[in-house]
C-alpha cells in the first residue's frame, strides 16, 4: 500500500510542478512552494503546491489541556520515526518539526482525528503524514510553511 501512496504522491507533484512551470515559467515568486494551513477551529490542514490546492485532511490539535502554536513556521527537522522524550516514548512516525517539540506527524488514533486530542502536535492519518513527509522531502523545507490559525 506504500507503494501506491508515493506512486500517487509522485503524480501529484510531478502535476504541481508542470502546472507551476507551464503557468508561470520557472522563475515564479510562488513555485515549488508547499503551504500547509491548519485550522484549529475546523480541526483540519490544507495542503496547497504552488498555489494549487492539493489535499485536505483531518487533524487533531491540541485538547483542552494542551496548546498548539498559532502562526506560521519553517520546518526545523525530519525524523521517519521519532519516539516523545516527553510522552513515554509515543511514537510519531513521519514527524515534521515545527516550532521546538511541536510536528506534524501520524497518529494510530485515527478515530480522534477531527477533533481536538494531541499534546500540542498535529496528528494526522498515517498515510497522510506519509504524503505530506515525502512533499516536504521532495520540495524540502525551505520551500514548505506550516500556518497554524485559530
Amino acid at each position: 500500500m506504500h507503494t501506491a501512496i508515493s506512486a500517487r504522491f509522485i503524480n501529484v507533484a510531478a502535476a504541481a510542478l508542470t502546472g507551476a512551470a507551464l503557468l508561470f515559467g520557472s522563475n515564479a515568486a510562488h513555485a515549488n512552494q508547499i503551504v500547509a494551513r491548519v485550522s484549529l477551529s475546523q480541526q483540519i490542514m490544507e495542503v496547497t503546491v504552488d498555489g494549487r490546492p492539493t489535499f485536505a485532511w483531518k487533524v487533531s490539535t491540541g485538547d483542552r489541556a494542551h496548546v498548539t502554536p498559532t502562526g506560521s513556521f519553517k520546518p526545523t527537522r525530519m525524523h521517519a520515526m521519532w519516539y516523545s522524550k516527553k510522552y513515554d516514548n509515543a511514537p510519531m512516525p513521519h514527524s515534521v518539526f515545527f516550532s521546538g517539540g511541536y510536528a506534524v506527524h501520524a497518529t494510530y488514533a485515527i478515530n480522534r482525528l477531527g477533533r481536538p486530542a494531541s499534546h500540542g502536535c498535529v496528528r494526522l492519518h498515517p498515510d497522510a503524514a506519509a504524503d505530506f513527509y515525502q512533499l516536504v522531502e521532495a520540495f524540502g523545507p525551505a520551500n514548505t510553511s506550516i500556518v497554524i490559525v485559530k
